[in-house]
């Protein structure tokens, strides 16, 4: 009530020439936000919805290279930097996947010893142990080391994971391995509440993409596919490239909204990521796909989630 009384604050620039006038004047000269910036609160305001049920993102590409796992991790990093909430990032690449290796290693747990303890898991506090966070508040749950163990991570693996995560975590992003029909990939799909597809900038990548949207559309995820983002990472590849403009009307006609990813260098070197260390054009690309990815929070809790297996019943890996 005692708000409501006071008088509205003025609406201005936080940023630029007009926020150097508003307050060279005093206050008395008030040019206002620029357009740009009031484009900007509002895709910051849409990224800040509300959540109030797990929404599940799985990260997809046929092809390997493309900037999957860097898309996972710069587009987790970007949510939970500017939510309040909690953000997952699970590797569910069964061919040792590279998630862990993209942010400090604050713990040598995997996704193996968080199964092999699932029933002492109660708390936040006690799922944390196995996870390892980044400066921007994403948390990662890395895949087994050895081949051999990381090669058993079946669909049931993954759904007892989702069932351990989904109760403390808001957002849980799925880096998916490069062969969409391993193991874990029907769990991830049947889960999903949004697909983002990944495609580098050469003509195999766009190929590679395309085919994955072709097999999701041919095995009933056609709504899953209309729904998606894709994102096109114009990092350096070997492949030949192609015409981005050919190659994002392609896309935009199967997907529901795509995104160019600026080369940069900070992610070109393949190591760790920091929002910081991105230039302002490629921050503002992932600003986009997680606006993107918001659009579909209100629709969160649509699919039934499937009975969960206990651990006891999995039988040995």
């Amino acid at each position: 009530m005692t708000s409501a009384l006071l008088p509205a604050q003025p609406d201005s620039a936080s940023r630029g020439w007009r926020k150097l006038v508003f307050k060279a004047s005093g206050g008395t000269i008030n040019p206002g936000p620029s357009a740009d910036e009031v484009r900007h609160r509002r895709l910051i305001t849409h990224i800040r919805t509300p959540l109030y049920d797990c929404h599940r993102i799985a990260v997809m590409s046929l092809k390997g290279g493309v900037g999957k796992t860097t898309t996972t991790v710069a587009l987790g990093s970007t949510l939970a930097s500017l939510r309040g909430d909690r953000v997952v990032a699970i590797d569910a690449n069964p061919d040792r996947g590279t998630l862990g290796a993209k942010v400090p290693r604050t713990c040598t747990n995997t996704v193996r010893d968080l199964l092999d303890n699932a029933g002492s898991l109660d708390r936040y506090v006690d799922v944390r142990r196995y996870l390892s966070q980044a400066d921007s508040r994403l948390e990662v749950l890395a895949s087994a080391n050895a081949p051999e163990i990381s090669q058993a991570f079946a669909d049931t693996d993954y759904l007892a994971v989702d069932g351990i995560l989904q109760r403390h975590y808001s957002i849980l992003l799925t880096d998916c391995g490069t062969g969409i029909l391993h193991s874990a990939m029907p769990a991830v799909l049947r889960l999903a509440d949004t697909l983002v597809i990944v495609s580098s900038s050469s003509a195999d990548g766009g190929s590679s993409a395309s085919a994955t949207l072709d097999w999701l559309d041919a095995h009933g995820y056609a709504a899953q596919v209309r729904a998606a983002v894709t994102v096109i990472s114009t990092f350096p590849t070997n492949g030949e490239s192609v015409d981005l403009s050919t190659l994002e009307q392609h896309f935009t006609a199967r997907t529901r909204r795509v995104v160019r990813v600026p080369y940069d260098p900070h992610l070109a070197i393949g190591g760790r990521i920091m929002l910081e260390g991105m230039r302002k054009a490629t921050r503002q690309a992932f600003l986009e796909i997680a606006g993107a990815v918001a659009e579909r929070f209100g629709q969160t809790g649509s699919r039934p989630v499937p009975t969960v297996r206990s651990a006891g019943d999995r039988g040995g890996h």
